[in-house]
């Protein structure tokens, strides 16, 4: 059981260390895909128990902890829906009294879809992994409030497609779908839900942000030019100081709303807006900054790297961009008054905004 934020820090740091030394051993950084479709770190993750559904502390796992997995995930580049599988659809389904299956899972937002006598018609887009799951969650908004559904793939017309970095993204297509479905119990869950789908971009921006910073210091100790290795040319050394404040501002500010998430789950959404803004202006700039460091290699198929930022590229955008979550916290800290913008910077508001 959980009781103080030093203990969950703790617990999410000795789970940040297992999972990566666990990537590590499994080795696969060259988009192999095992029999599940999605790869041997996915498989690894999976069949350890580690991509749980996020409890309180009392019964399990926190989200801190489950975040703690999805960092790392991004780190080690994992394909397949870590961060959708337990701490979206899985949380989903066990707020709204569905079954929570055992197999892969996978989430999205359907706010084009409607249910006419129990079944589903309309499209979702950019739906994560959805060819490769068991189950695809969706969380619709009705007239009367936010309802979730989950259906077999089966039931859709799924069209393949994937983002900049190769992963699935793709569009499904409900023409009556059957599905269970049931109104979501508390409304402000919808809320926590969307903050959630944000901060969890920003874990896996912040863990693959991390190791491109490593890579590109490693590859600048060892690349030698006129007569010395060139992180000792200064132009290089701004790029990567640049890159390295950036991750730890992104790890700060990803780290820090998982913990007010985890003890105030109804008042968290500004810090998670706040990490998704973080992280999304960060991992622009250090893909612009790793790259320059590194030249040509850093672009080639071969090299770690390429890969590592395309996903950073692509991950800024889903769950919300870096201008999104602008206006939205922008709009709500006018909204709170001048009164509430003090205590909201020094973390003393007991209310959501």
């Amino acid at each position: 059981m959980v009781t103080s934020w030093s203990e969950c820090q703790r617990d999410a740091d000795t789970v940040r260390e297992t999972v990566s030394s666990l990537l590590a051993n499994v080795g696969s950084r060259d988009g192999e895909v095992s029999d599940t479709g999605f790869g041997p770190e996915w498989d690894a993750l999976f069949e350890g128990g580690y991509l749980f559904v996020p409890s309180d502390g009392h019964d399990g796992g926190t989200l801190v902890e489950a975040l703690a997995v999805v960092e790392e995930a991004g780190r080690h580049a994992v394909r397949g829906p870590v961060a959708e599988n337990g701490i979206l659809a899985g949380w989903l389904l066990d707020q709204s009294n569905l079954p929570v299956p055992v197999e892969p899972l996978t989430y999205a937002p359907a706010p084009l879809v409607r249910v006419d006598r129990g079944r589903l018609t309309g499209t979702v887009y950019k739906v994560p992994w959805a060819q490769d799951v068991d189950r695809i969650v969706l969380l619709l908004e009705l007239p009367d409030g936010p309802v979730v559904a989950s259906l077999d793939p089966h039931e859709a017309t799924i069209v393949a497609g994937r983002n900049l970095a190769g992963e699935r993204r793709d569009t499904v297509v409900l023409d009556g779908a059957a599905a269970l479905i049931h109104e979501l119990p508390r409304p402000a869950a919808a809320e926590e839900l969307h903050a959630r789908a944000a901060l969890t971009r920003a874990a896996l921006m912040t863990g693959a942000a991390a190791r491109a910073v490593e890579l590109t210091f490693q590859y600048t100790k060892d690349r030698v030019q006129f007569g010395r290795p060139i992180i000792r040319f200064q132009p290089v050394q701004a790029h990567l100081v640049q890159a390295a404040q950036y991750v730890r501002a992104a790890q700060v500010a990803t780290r820090s709303a998982a913990l007010a998430m985890t003890f105030s789950p109804d008042g968290s959404s500004t810090e998670a807006a706040a990490a998704k803004i973080v992280s999304s202006h960060a991992a622009g700039l250090i893909a612009a900054a790793t790259h320059q460091a590194t030249g040509a290699i850093g672009m080639t198929k071969e090299y770690e790297l390429g890969h590592l930022t395309l996903r950073l590229w692509s991950w800024r955008d889903e769950y919300g961009s870096e201008a999104f979550w602008s206006r939205w916290l922008g709009e709500n800290v006018l909204a709170a008054g001048a009164d509430a913008t003090w205590p909201l910077i020094a973390g003393q508001s007991p209310e959501p905004l």
